[in-house]
């Protein structure tokens, strides 16, 4: 028999991050505000358009939007984040973008 070959691994640290720590961008938030002109079933109607969420996802935004004046309602990449702004607007709704901290 020849001799073994001993093989150490090194150690490595394994920590979980989100993407938006290991791009190193801070992420951007679509914000829905509340208005005067768009009526609550039509919010939810568009938030179920916009995004595929089932009606209790979709009225629970709607519901945080009326009662305490707007509603995060996604926190994504700045190119998908701007996407949803512009999908958003399309529907009349006053939303903006900001950036997460």
């Amino acid at each position: 028999m020849a001799g073994t070959i001993e093989i150490t691994r090194p150690e490595t640290e394994k920590t979980t991050r989100d993407q938006t720590r290991e791009t190193g961008t801070p992420g951007y938030l679509v914000v829905c505000w509340n208005d005067p002109v768009n009526l609550m079933p039509y919010v939810t109607h568009v938030f179920r358009t916009v995004f595929g969420w089932d009606r209790p996802v979709a009225e629970r935004h709607m519901r945080e939007v009326h009662e305490k004046g707007k509603s995060v309602l996604v926190r994504e990449n700045f190119e998908k984040a701007e996407f949803y702004l512009h999908q958003l607007r399309k529907f009349s709704l006053h939303v903006t973008l900001e950036t997460a901290e």
